[in-house]
């Protein structure tokens, strides 16, 4: 028998492999969610070619085929039974492989609850608080109550008032009066919670028996509640929207939504913060066609209209005014919506995106006549011109797209001509006018980020939190803390020198020092 020729063929795969991993990281504008997938399926796919080859090839003798098969068969089984999957490893949603016997490293649902002291309602502390009713900013455009930071962390870091165990959810705080609501997911029940501002003491809990897990996502109701008056409304990730007091906590309604319109569920579950809007609390279904906005009484839970023929995404309705109209602003499935706040009639809709891949970023409404939309998962952003015709309608034009801001999870904020968010997990600047990125920087994954005057907090997926400036001239961080040690989706909330985070473990709440 004479020797062996050089085994060309795997040679060649391999190299090929390299090179399609190359070419992939060298990819400015690839997304991290792709790549990482991308990276996982090329390797998967080289495997089976290689082991194809392995047993067509002539190289090997029957025998050695057949132990190889067995080997495989072995690690097979010993995989299947050693061998689980422990959530995801962080927003791109690759699976986290872990032992079976190993504890795992998804949240406890059932923390224990707050023992701490309630704040007297005289505390001249709160003369430092701000409200911020609802999901992402007093005005739900990404922006805190006005208010001037330090941006010296080195010499006025951040004071931690409080830190305790949360149920599971990725739900931030709507922060009214000195008392903060969120969500949480405790054992089989679906928490609404309050808890004191200064203190973190709980003010009383609303459970709900209900349940949504989905492996990426987690598990935990989703949306952020709001606050109106006397009345707290809260929308859990199953569909189910609630009105309670703000005081007690006791149940004025209750309406199963998706049950209502025969909808079902999101693949990632219900995720829209309700929007109050006159007498009306307005919401968004699930998956179904057939409604897409959905406004209920709010004194009485009572239907008042269902418009659109659309599927929900992840995306919370706005109330913005845009030439000279108040209009309710809804990032559905297929399109952006355009809607009369006061009969939910659909004045107009832009087809953009993919409507397999979530749209979870909020639009960004640019007075008096400027919508900017963004989302991740290859569907990039673009600016919009509105125009009020005569007959009452509105029309949009595209005025620009680009693939330079790429927000996935993260929704941007407008800030003196230039927008800010995280462009595939890195902080960007880009100019409104034109969408040209000025700057990119930095390293925050799926992270959140507030502007706060010219300066811009920044969430990281790791749970560390980052002052930088909001400046088109470059990046600039001034600051960070270790605020949480594992996976933060949630959006970070200041309430006037108070600053939440949370994630689906514990929240914090920091005292931040303010400018002269």
């Amino acid at each position: 028998m004479g020797p062996r020729r050089f085994p060309l063929f795997p040679c060649v795969v391999l190299l090929l492999w390299v090179g399609a991993l190359a070419f992939a990281g060298l990819q400015p504008d690839l997304e991290r969610n792709l790549k990482g997938w991308l990276v996982m399926g090329l390797t998967l796919l080289i495997a089976l070619i290689l082991l194809i080859w392995f047993f067509v090839s002539r190289r090997f003798s029957g025998q050695s085929k057949i132990i190889g098969l067995v080997g495989l068969g072995w690690i097979l089984i010993f995989a299947k039974l050693t061998l689980r999957v422990d959530g995801v490893v962080d927003g791109r949603g690759l699976p986290k492989l872990a032992w079976r016997w190993a504890s795992s490293t998804l949240p406890s649902t059932s923390p224990s609850l707050s023992t701490h002291e309630r704040a007297a309602p005289s505390d001249p502390r709160l003369a430092a608080a701000a409200n911020v009713p609802q999901f992402f900013g007093p005005s739900r455009d990404g922006h805190a109550p006005a208010v001037r930071l330090s941006s010296d962390w080195l010499a006025q870091p951040p004071k931690e008032l409080w830190r305790q165990p949360v149920g599971a959810g990725w739900s931030a705080f709507a922060v009214v009066d000195g008392l903060t609501y969120t969500q949480e997911q405790r054992g089989e029940e679906e928490l609404v919670s309050c808890y004191d501002l200064l203190t973190g003491a709980k003010v009383w809990t609303h459970a709900e028996k209900a349940h949504f897990t989905q492996w990426q996502g987690g598990e935990g109701p989703r949306s952020t509640p709001t606050v109106m008056g006397s009345h707290v409304y809260a929308y859990g990730a199953t569909g189910i929207l609630h009105c309670l007091d703000a005081a007690s906590g006791k149940t004025i309604w209750r309406v199963a939504v998706l049950e209502s319109v025969r909808s079902a569920n999101l693949e990632w579950g219900v995720s829209a913060s309700p929007l109050v809007v006159g007498d009306c609390v307005v919401v968004t279904p699930g998956s179904t066609r057939g409604s897409s906005l959905l406004a209920f009484d709010r004194k009485t839970g009572k239907l008042r209209w269902q418009v659109g023929d659309d599927e929900s995404s992840y995306a919370s309705p706005l109330l913005t005014t845009l030439v000279g109209r108040s209009l309710i602003l809804n990032n559905a499935a297929r399109s952006l919506a355009v809607h009369d706040p006061i009969t939910g009639k659909l004045l107009t809709e832009h087809a953009w995106g993919v409507e397999k891949w979530p749209k979870a970023s909020q639009p960004v409404a640019i007075a008096p006549d400027r919508i900017f939309l963004s989302a991740g998962y290859g569907m990039g952003c673009q600016l919009l011109k509105v125009e009020a015709q005569a007959d009452g309608t509105i029309t949009l034009d595209t005025i620009w797209t680009s693939m330079k801001m790429k927000t996935q999870f993260n929704s941007p904020a407008y800030h003196q001509g230039h927008f800010y968010g995280l462009d595939d997990g890195r902080l960007s600047c880009m100019e409104a006018a034109t969408g040209e990125r000025l700057w990119k920087e930095g390293r925050f994954g799926s992270g959140q980020t507030l502007l706060c005057g010219d300066l811009v907090l920044v969430q990281n997926e790791d749970g560390y939190l980052h002052l930088c400036a909001a400046h088109p001239s470059g990046f600039k961080e001034f600051g960070k803390i270790a605020a949480l040690s594992s996976k933060t989706w949630n959006h970070p909330v200041l309430a006037g020198r108070y600053l939440l985070v949370r994630n689906d473990r514990e929240a914090v709440c920091y005292e931040l020092a303010l400018s002269p």
